[in-house]
């Protein structure tokens, strides 16, 4: 079985490698970004993971601009988006739900292994 692409979007360069490093024994393929408008570039481009997990508080595109694109431009074919932010708010998991995320996890209540087990279970590994 060939290993899950994700594709980490955060603008805290410290997670992105401690996330990254966790992921990578877990049979993933990495990409990280701290830049939400580069990696919805990305994508356009071709670039298709099989999951996005994606901050909400950035500088420029934040996490809900990101979800808006990809639901409008339709470029989520297939791709599960996992909000992964410390807005932990009704509302706001409500928003991103409604913007398509599969997903949401709260960074200050989860621990790293947590995530990794969250995101294989959304994707059904």
């Amino acid at each position: 079985m060939p290993n899950k692409k994700i594709l980490i979007i955060d603008d805290d360069k410290f997670l992105l490698d401690m996330y990254a490093m966790k992921f990578s024994g877990k049979d993933f393929d990495i990409e990280t970004s701290q830049n939400a408008s580069d990696s919805l570039s990305n994508i356009v481009g071709g670039y298709h993971p099989d999951v996005i997990l994606l901050d909400l508080v950035m500088p420029g595109m934040d996490g809900f601009g990101f979800l808006e694109e990809m639901k409008k431009k339709n470029l989520a074919n297939g791709t599960k988006i996992i909000v992964f932010s410390n807005l932990g708010q009704k509302d706001d998991i409500e928003k991103g739900m409604a913007l398509g995320a599969a997903g949401y996890i709260i960074k200050a209540s989860s621990t790293p292994s947590e995530v990794v087990q969250k995101v294989n279970q959304i994707l059904g590994k």
